[in-house]
């Protein structure tokens, strides 16, 4: 049984002063919170328990999932069985653990090693959205069928500067890309490729292994999975999926209005009043 991790502890400074009080991954992509996208990317591939990882200003992700008993009696009372549809619980288990301090993507994965257990487990972030048909995470999975070990979720940006990303070395293997390293922030025309690692990953237990190993030579700050990752791929079983479609960081201000944008012009309900609306805001002679 493969699991799934939302990290969703930080603070969100970039859309301060919203973020005082509303976490960043409950901001909506017009009607659907940002965090959404990722639990229902996990729900259409199969995944079933889902652990977020939170922090203490966050619990209205708490709310968020749990039953609405109050909009239940009206809508029922009402018998409006659309909007009830829309505020039904998922059929799924969802979890929560609070990072207590700020110590980094590895710290927040050592923090779920009993709900981890002995299986496999995708970790996402909320600022990337993956817009594709089949889902990014099933996608991931199909390969971990495949292959039986560890999965990079990645995009190719060729023709552009990607010193300030997770670049991957790899090489083919049996039509597949085999992860040799990843190279954090390489300088520019020192990067072993262009392709950038994603926040999406699908970890054996291996990879927890490896954490719990460095974390007993951590002195303090933030503790990252970098050389947890590198472990891995020195051991042949790290691979790497190109991801299909569209990625969107809602985790920027344009990023944000690009995905809300994006969104809305995959709805029928709203995508001709959008295209009308960007028009208004086009000058007639581009």
């Amino acid at each position: 049984m493969i699991k799934g991790i939302i990290i969703a502890a930080g603070y969100g400074t970039r859309f301060l002063p919203a973020t005082k009080t509303v976490p960043k991954e409950m901001f909506p992509l017009i009607d659907k919170p940002a965090i959404d996208f990722i639990v229902d990317e996990f729900i259409q591939a199969g995944i079933k328990d889902i652990l977020i990882v939170t922090s203490r200003r966050k619990k209205i992700l708490e709310d968020y999932f749990d039953r609405e008993v109050e909009l239940e009696t009206i809508f029922k009372k009402e018998n409006d069985a659309k909007k009830l549809d829309l505020i039904k619980p998922r059929d799924i288990e969802i979890y929560f653990v609070r990072q207590k301090e700020m110590l980094g993507t590895g710290h927040a994965i050592l923090i779920c090693k009993d709900f981890i257990g002995n299986d496999p487990f995708v970790v996402a972030y909320p600022d990337d959205l993956v817009f594709s048909n089949p889902p990014l995470t099933k996608k991931m999975i199909d390969l971990y069928d495949k292959t039986k070990c560890s999965i990079l979720a990645v995009e190719n940006l060729e023709g552009e500067d990607v010193s300030r990303y997770g670049v991957i070395d790899y090489e083919l293997k049996e039509n597949f890309l085999r992860v040799k390293s990843i190279i954090e922030k390489p300088a520019k025309g020192k990067e072993p490729s262009k392709m950038i690692s994603i926040g999406r990953y699908l970890f054996t237990k291996e990879l927890l292994d490896y954490l719990i190993e460095d974390y007993k030579y951590h002195q303090k700050g933030e503790f990252y999975h970098i050389n947890a990752i590198n472990k891995l791929a020195n051991t042949g079983k790290l691979f790497a999926t190109e991801i299909s479609g569209e990625r969107v960081d809602v985790g920027d201000k344009i990023g944000y209005l690009n995905g809300i944008i994006k969104y809305a012009l995959t709805r029928d309900d709203l995508k001709e009043e959008v295209l009308k609306i960007l028009k208004n805001y086009i000058p007639k002679n581009c």
